[in-house]
Order: C-alpha cells, then sequence, then structure tokens
C-alpha cells in the first residue's frame, strides 16, 4: 500500500498548527549555522534545530554527516518539543534538503508521522502568514529514540545494491569537478540522478508522475534502491522524492560519497557510466 504523502503546503501547515510539531532546520554547506535566521524570522511556534550540530554525528571515519548518537539525538528532539504521536512538520530555506534529512532522521529513530514543507521559509512568507521572531522554547518532549526503523547502506552493500543513485551535480559525478571531497568520481555502478532533476525552479519537489518518469529513465524498478550524495543529505531529499513517487523501500547510504572515499582500496568511478 502507497504511503500517504510527505508533504505539506503553507496553507495546509497554517491549519494544522498548532497540532502539529514545527521544526526550523535551515542549514547552509560549510555554514554558518541557521540559528541566526530563525531568530531574524520564523514560523509561529517553531523550534529550532542545527543540522551539523544535533541531527548528525561528528564528521570523521564515517563520513561529513554520519548517523547521529541516539541518545544525543534524543536529547535535541525532547528539546525541541518531539512527543511520540504528535506529528512533525519541518522546513528550510527552501530547497528541501535539510528538511529531508530530518524527515528521514525522524522516521530512522521511530517517528511515523513526519513531513516536509514544501518550498520551506520562503513558500511560507510568500503566502503572507504569521512570522515571528528571536527564540522558542517549547514544552519538553518525551520522544524516544528506537534507531533502525528505515534500512541504511554501509560501503559494501552501496556497492551492491540493485540500483544505486547518486544525487550529486553531473560534473561532480563524473569526476570532473570535485569542490567539496578530497577525491572527484562515484561509486561504480552508480546512476546519476542529481537533485535538481527532481525540483522545479522554486526547489519544491515536482509532481509523483514526473517523479516517477525521471526514476524510470534511471532504471528505478522494484528492486533493491539505495541513495548517496556527498554526505547523507541531499540523498535524504531523494529518498523524500521516491517516498512521493512511490518507491517506499529506498536505502540510504548516509556516509556516501564523503566515506567512500576514506578506503583507499574501494574503486572509484569517473565518466559517465
Amino acid at each position: 500500500m502507497t504511503e500517504p504523502s510527505a508533504i505539506l503546503i503553507a496553507d495546509d501547515l497554517a491549519r494544522l498548527s498548532p497540532h502539529v510539531s514545527v521544526v526550523d532546520v535551515r542549514w547552509r554547506l560549510g555554514g554558518p549555522p541557521g540559528r541566526n535566521d530563525y531568530e531574524a524570522g520564523h514560523i509561529p511556534g517553531a523550534a529550532f534545530l542545527d543540522l551539523d550540530g544535533e541531527l548528525c554525528g561528528r564528521p570523521g571515519a564515517g563520513g561529513r554527516h554520519p548517523l547521529p548518537d541516539p541518545a544525543t539525538l534524543q536529547h535535541a528532539l525532547r528539546a525541541a518539543g518531539i512527543e511520540d504521536h504528535k506529528p512533525v512538520v519541518a522546513y528550510d530555506a527552501g530547497d528541501g534538503m535539510a528538511a529531508a534529512r530530518l524527515w528521514w532522521t525522524l522516521r530512522w529513530a521511530g517517528h511515523s508521522d513526519v513531513r516536509v514543507l514544501d518550498g520551506g521559509w520562503p513558500a511560507w512568507v510568500a503566502a503572507g502568514l504569521p512570522v515571528v521572531t528571536g527564540s522558542e522554547s517549547p514544552a519538553p518532549g518525551h520522544f524516544t529514540v528506537r534507531p533502525g526503523q528505515l534500512p541504511v547502506l554501509d560501503a559494501a552493500a552501496a556497492a551492491k545494491i540493485g540500483t544505486l543513485l547518486d544525487a550529486r551535480t553531473a560534473v561532480r559525478f563524473r569526476g570532473e569537478s570535485e569542490p567539496i571531497d578530497p577525491v572527484a568520481g562515484h561509486i561504480p555502478g552508480a546512476r546519476n540522478v542529481p537533485y535538481a532533476d527532481l525540483v522545479d525552479a522554486t526547489g519544491r519537489l515536482r509532481a509523483p508522475e514526473q517523479l516517477r518518469q525521471r526514476f524510470a529513465e534511471a532504471g528505478v524498478g522494484a528492486g533493491e534502491i539505495g541513495a548517496y550524495c556527498g554526505s547523507g543529505v541531499t540523498a535524504a531529499h531523494t529518498l523524500l522524492a521516491l517516498h512521493e513517487a512511490g518507491f517506499d523501500n529506498a536505502a540510504l547510504y548516509v556516509g556516501s560519497w564523503s566515506h567512500w572515499i576514506t578506503d583507499p582500496a574501494r574503486e572509484i568511478g569517473r565518466g559517465t557510466a
């Protein structure tokens, strides 16, 4: 049975509040953290969570955005007011990547009702909905982290899964340019479906039928599916898109390329093949 949509539009979020927990997870690759953006203006009632410091582990051998320590994650989620049975809506600066990583992380941790605000903060502002400044401290939640509720891939599993999608830009996939990691290229056998192929000009997810068509072009079918990117953030957005397209069996290679290249024995693919 197809899971319900994980995408929510701004007007619907406004109607649901305060019956949902809203989390602002605005984030920039390389910083600075999004807390200043949050304090300058956010959705009323929203708590802020820092993707780098609270939703992921420390960069290192596991990659740039590894899985968080469950106890540390639980503390952060409870401080943000997250409850076991209260729906959660995540939003970011509009591209959906950080919000998708929170969506994936909460579901991996055992939360069953998480959605992403389509278009993020810009969509809320464009709808003329209320905005508040400063910080908010919601009542502490009692969410219990139960890690492992979604499938994850390690390097060995990523290398042999039926269909492995690489969410990075085509030039990074082909190994022509690598602005972030010390080695360029891709995991051999992976298929490139860049983030930009899955969204419109505003960063909102394309319609499910368009997503299904793009994934079909990449060979996505009934078999096992995995996704990776540079460090497991953009690939979480790919899993969100797969979910909306009706594929709920996909696994995230959390360490992604930043982990793959830590072992020089692992093969490096370059070019389009």
